[in-house]
């Protein structure tokens, strides 16, 4: 078979040169021989880069790009070329070939096209070999080649394609075929969706000249559909199943906020440094999830990462929990004592939720931690160096603490060293939506539903809560909403959310807006947003004797208060 696929190729008009992955000669067929004067005996099994000089083929095989109908000379002849990498059936180039022929006595350059279609015969059996999706348009944009792979990604047979505009296969996006044709410029990496599947590939085209003359597009698509699916897949999986230690990251942190995004670049900065760090908010903003996100973006994201709720734990315990203790320290306990979780932690991060619960007796042995870096176990006289991040939270007024005498003023501190402030829900009301939707997924996935979306009505309730409990108030809210649902709808009413006083806050609304025009169905996000504020603002400044009483009622500061009235024009 192999000697009668030689002769097939020694009585071809045309030459060809064809190369491994290593760029060693395995074909140089006769008409190779004469158009370049090279015997195919001295030629075969050496580098195509001695034997060719000005040879494109190495660079065929390392970017697997194809160069077709390319002129150039070789000695005192011009030839025309096409170039294209041989690929194996999992994609990975394995040679590359050359097909050329002399073009020194031909006049008439008009035929080009049809020497196109003869060269097509050809290339035809190199182009099925590959797994990318390959098409070649004419100067008029009209479909005058595919490969089988084009017809697996697309969906779309040949008969639906050859001889019908470039952009009959384009689902969503632009046909790169006619950027070429118009610009005679390649176009790279387009992200498009193509035939009846709608199928996500990448897609790169590049002109096809002759003598300087365009002659069309050749293009070529790869499916990322399913790379896409993989990752959508995988970072479910991650949702769900989290790392034992420090669960979450700042992927996790869903909105917009500027507040939010304020906090949340000082915590990406506060992880590059050893310092330590106090999170300060309302209970339920999130100061764990920061916790987790800056341990996890820090350099001892592979060490340990430990909780402490310091308000959970008695005086004597937490000392005990946190510093260890000697066998035989107290009554009970353990036979060669115990480790305390700063030696646990060592070499990672400590987080200590609620320090401002601390008694003052426990507060002077943290201070040792913070200064000297070394710690004594209960019932021991013996210091152990410790090499431990440490990340405090409290909801409490540190300040105020600090002046009635209940926290010590060195050790604030100490703590205060990078204080991040993380606002309240109220504060960032423009979150809700997309935290809305976000705990709808979560649902979703723990009580396998499918619920969509929520109303404007009922994100309208959302929006002017005052949210006590913050997000997590929030997120309890959803939860409850969507037991509240049938089985059959998939999205959050008025009437599916418990009872938060949130119904009545719509039903006033609807009584005042009753037509069409001002319904909040027909409302934009922020429309809804800019509505609820008002209304708040307005209620404040009627309960309230003066703006400032009215800015401390709705927890925003008097400037940000003054920039509200200015926008919503509130006298």
């Amino acid at each position: 078979m192999r000697k009668e696929l030689q002769v097939i190729l020694d009585s071809t008009h045309d030459a060809m040169i064809a190369v491994d992955e290593k760029g060693i000669i395995t074909l140089f067929n006769k008409a190779a021989e004469k158009l370049t004067g090279i015997d195919a005996g001295y030629a075969l099994d050496k580098p195509v880069k001695e034997v060719i000089k000005n040879t494109r083929l190495m660079h065929i095989l390392e970017t697997g790009d194809f160069e077709l109908n390319r002129q150039q000379d070789l000695e005192d002849i011009k030839i025309i070329t096409n170039r294209m990498p041989v690929k194996d059936k999992d994609g990975k180039i394995v040679g590359a070939v050359a097909v050329f022929r002399d073009i020194t006595d031909i006049l008439d350059l008009t035929s080009q096209n049809t020497e196109l279609e003869e060269m097509q015969s050809m290339l035809e059996a190199i182009f099925d070999s590959t797994q990318d999706a390959i098409s070649v348009v004419d100067q008029n944009c009209i479909n005058v080649m595919i490969n089988p792979a084009y017809t697996r990604v697309t969906g779309l047979t040949k008969q639906e394609i050859i001889g019908k505009d470039a952009a009959v296969d384009i689902a969503e996006g632009e046909s790169i075929h006619m950027k070429v044709i118009e610009t005679k410029k390649p176009v790279k990496n387009a992200r498009l969706k193509v035939g009846p599947y709608r199928k996500e590939v990448l897609a790169t085209a590049a002109p096809i000249i002759v003598d300087g003359e365009l002659k069309g597009s050749v293009g070529v698509l790869h499916d990322v559909s399913e790379i896409i699916r993989l990752t959508n897949e995988l970072k479910e999986a991650k949702q769900i199943i989290r790392k034992l230690e420090a669960k979450y990251t700042f992927e996790d942190m869903v909105g917009n906020n500027k507040l939010l995004l304020k906090a949340v670049e000082k915590a990406k900065k506060a992880a590059s440094t050893p310092a330590t760090v106090i999170l300060r908010g309302e209970s339920g903003t999130g100061k764990e999830l920061f916790a987790h996100a800056i341990h996890n973006e820090s350099d001892r994201k592979f060490n340990q990462f430990i909780r402490v709720n310091c308000a959970a734990l008695s005086d004597n315990l937490l000392e005990s929990e946190l510093f260890g203790y000697e066998e035989g320290a107290f009554t009970g306990a353990k036979k060669g004592g115990k480790k305390g979780l700063f030696e646990q932690a060592s070499g990672g991060t400590i987080f200590l939720d609620e320090i401002g619960e601390v008694s003052l007796n426990t507060q002077v042995k943290l201070l040792r931690v913070l200064q000297e870096r070394e710690i004594v176990r209960v019932g021991g006289s013996k210091p152990i160096i410790i090499d431990v991040r440490i990340i405090t939270a409290t909801n409490m007024d540190l300040e105020n603490a600090v002046l009635s005498g209940k926290f010590r003023e060195d050790l604030y501190y100490r703590l205060n060293v990078i204080p991040i402030t993380i606002p309240p829900l109220r504060e960032r009301k423009d979150d809700i939506y997309t935290l809305s939707s976000d705990f709808i997924k979560k649902f979703n996935q723990e009580y396998g539903r499918r619920v969509a979306d929520i109303s404007n009505e009922a994100l309208y309730a959302l929006i002017q809560h005052d949210w006590p409990g913050n997000v997590r108030e929030l997120e309890n809210v959803i939860g409850r909403a969507i037991i509240n649902m049938k089985h059959y709808e998939s999205t959050i009413l008025v009437e599916h959310l418990p009872e938060h006083g949130l119904h009545s806050r719509v039903d006033m609304y609807l009584e005042k807006h009753s037509d069409n025009q001002h319904s909040i169905a027909n409302k934009t996000l922020e429309e809804i947003v800019e509505q609820a504020e008002k209304n708040a603002i307005t209620n404040a400044l009627k309960r309230c004797n003066n703006k400032t009483e009215a800015a401390k009622a709705l927890g925003v500061s008097i400037r940000n208060f003054y920039y509200k009235l200015k926008k919503y024009d509130i006298k």
